[in-house]
C-alpha cells in the first residue's frame, strides 16, 4: 500500500485564534481563511492531523473532558465543511512533567505513525512556535511552515513563514 502524505497541524494559533488555555466552545474562533486552507490541503490529497500541547490540563485549568468536548465540537464544525481530521493527539502535561509527548518531543506524532503509513518526506508540519518546528525536525517531517497568527517568535527554522494558514498564504507553497 502506498504511503500517504500528511499535514500535522498545531491547534492554538494555527487553526483557532490564540487564547491562553482555551477550553470553552464559546471562546473558540477559527482563524479567518483556515477552513478554506484546510479544504484546499485535503483536496490536494493530504491527510490532516492535529497535534497540540494542552498543559492547561496538567495545570488543572481545565479537564480532559473539557478538552474532549471542545475537540468534538471543533471536529463537528470542520466536518460540516467536509474537512476530515484523521486523528487528534494532545499532550496534557506541563513542561516539568518530562513526558515524551510534549512538543518538541515526538510522542504525539509517533502515536499517529502507529496508525497510518505516512510519507514523512512529502508531509508538512504547520505550527506557530519554534517547538512545533523542532518537533517536525525531531520526527523527520521534511517540510515546515510557521505562522505569525499565534505566538511571537524569533529565529524560526521553518522552511516557510506566513502570516496565517489561509489559502492565499499557502497557494504558492502547495502548487
Amino acid at each position: 500500500m502506498k504511503k500517504q502524505k500528511a499535514i500535522f497541524l498545531d491547534r492554538d494559533g494555527v487553526i483557532n485564534i490564540e487564547k491562553d488555555y482555551l477550553y470553552r466552545i464559546e471562546d473558540f474562533e477559527f482563524i479567518p481563511g483556515v477552513i478554506k486552507a484546510m479544504k484546499y490541503l485535503q483536496n490536494k490529497g493530504y491527510l490532516l492531523f492535529i497535534i497540540t500541547n494542552q498543559s492547561g490540563i496538567g495545570r488543572n485549568y481545565y479537564s480532559k473532558d473539557d478538552f474532549n468536548t471542545l475537540t468534538s465540537w471543533m471536529l463537528h464544525e470542520l466536518n460540516k465543511e467536509n474537512i476530515t481530521i484523521s486523528q487528534v493527539e494532545f499532550c496534557p502535561h506541563t513542561p516539568s512533567d518530562n513526558c515524551t509527548c510534549r512538543k518538541p518531543l515526538t510522542g504525539m506524532i509517533n502515536n499517529i505513525l502507529a496508525n497510518f503509513d505516512i510519507d514523512l518526506e512529502n508531509s508538512w508540519l504547520i505550527g506557530d512556535k519554534n517547538s512545533d518546528i523542532q518537533c517536525a525536525k525531531n520526527a523527520n517531517i521534511k517540510n515546515t511552515i510557521q505562522v505569525r497568527s499565534g505566538h511571537k517568535f524569533n529565529n524560526s527554522k521553518a522552511d516557510f513563514i506566513i502570516d496565517s494558514l489561509s489559502k492565499e498564504n499557502i497557494n504558492n507553497i502547495f502548487i
